[in-house]
């Protein structure tokens, strides 16, 4: 009896032409993470009692850092192929679009990006941290949808049935390599993979679910959920890192993202036990000065939920305060966000 072995085909190319101008898919899928984590982030935010468009503000610095930290951390631990023996030149280093940015770099540079712009707001970056750690984790998610169009970050060899085919690209001078960004399959399968993109992609999205459902039934705070999400992923990038066969540096035999994944994942479980319980809410995810310049908007009434302060009714806190009202519940579950029934 034969068996058919149905196999995932990659995209015939990742970059397509509006006249001389480029569309490149893995630009769009980082373009629409963001986009997603700004959305949603924010209606995390404005459940823990922030104003609305607050998440953008910190965006607007957070983005920018991000992809700098993401390219400088790919640089660092692959720099023997843009400055070494590689086959990109150190030009290419700036090429940002052609992929290439490691997620550690990214978080590193983005929380540092957030806290700049964290500051300028008067936000307190812990409870910040915990709001948009869903949101972030999946645009993540969306990102990785970028790594199969441009035909890379794939395992080893496989027979199982859902193997990824990598195709021979050519690009417009008639070279042929698996590895070009800018080419179109002609169609010779050159390997049978594992999507090790694919498989981050649905542990992402696993443990998004994780945090939401620890959110709403323990009522984390104080940075722990961001934590909790650092955390999650290290573990299964550990794993995931371990099947990779693409180009890498290494330490001792061993890939270095792998290390990286150990020493993060203990950071992060480390402040989640040392950190404080309990959530802040209201006025409590502000710092005081910023906190009396909102209290006062509120004692004047020029502020009111539609700014982006809870409204009781809603079951968020109580705009005086920023305590949470027990008539009601803590949030509204559609954005994820504890209810006053869950067992603490």
């Amino acid at each position: 009896m034969t068996t058919v072995l149905a196999y995932i085909p990659s995209p015939p190319q990742g970059v397509w032409y509006l006249g001389p101008f480029p569309i490149r898919a893995y630009a769009l899928c980082i373009i629409a993470g963001i986009i997603v984590a700004v959305w949603w982030g924010d209606r995390r935010w404005q459940a823990r009692g922030g104003r609305p468009g607050e998440v953008l503000d910190v965006a607007i610095w957070a983005v920018p850092f991000g992809l700098l930290g993401g390219r400088l951390y790919h640089l660092a631990t692959d720099w023997t192929t843009y400055f070494g023996d590689g086959p990109k030149t150190p030009v290419d280093a700036l090429k940002i679009w052609d992929g290439g940015l490691g997620i550690w770099g990214a978080v590193a540079f983005g929380a540092l990006g957030a806290w700049i712009g964290a500051r300028r707001h008067g936000i307190k970056l812990p409870p910040f941290g915990d709001a948009i750690a869903p949101a972030i984790l999946l645009a993540q998610a969306i990102g990785r949808l970028g790594n199969y169009f441009n035909q890379e970050l794939y395992g080893r060899e496989t027979t199982v049935p859902w193997g990824l085919k990598i195709y021979e690209r050519v690009d417009s001078s008639g070279y042929a390599d698996p590895g070009l960004i800018t080419g179109t399959s002609n169609g010779t399968v050159v390997a049978i993979v594992h999507p090790t993109f694919l498989y981050e992609m649905l542990w992402n999205i696993a443990v998004v679910v994780a945090l939401v459902v620890v959110d709403r039934r323990f009522r984390i705070g104080h940075g722990r959920l961001f934590a909790l999400y650092v955390a999650g992923y290290c573990v299964g990038r550990f794993a995931i890192e371990l099947m990779r066969s693409d180009h890498a540096s290494h330490i001792l035999g061993v890939r270095v993202n792998v290390f990286t994944a150990v020493i993060v994942f203990a950071c992060a479980a480390a402040y989640f036990m040392i950190a404080p319980r309990g959530r802040e809410q209201g006025l409590e995810i502000y710092h005081p000065q910023r906190a009396a310049e909102l209290d006062a908007e509120l004692a004047d009434g020029t502020s009111n939920p539609a700014d982006g302060t809870p409204d009781p009714a809603d079951g968020t806190s109580n705009p005086a305060d920023g305590t949470p009202d027990p008539a009601d519940g803590t949030s509204n579950s559609a954005d994820g966000t504890p209810e006053s029934d869950s067992k603490h």
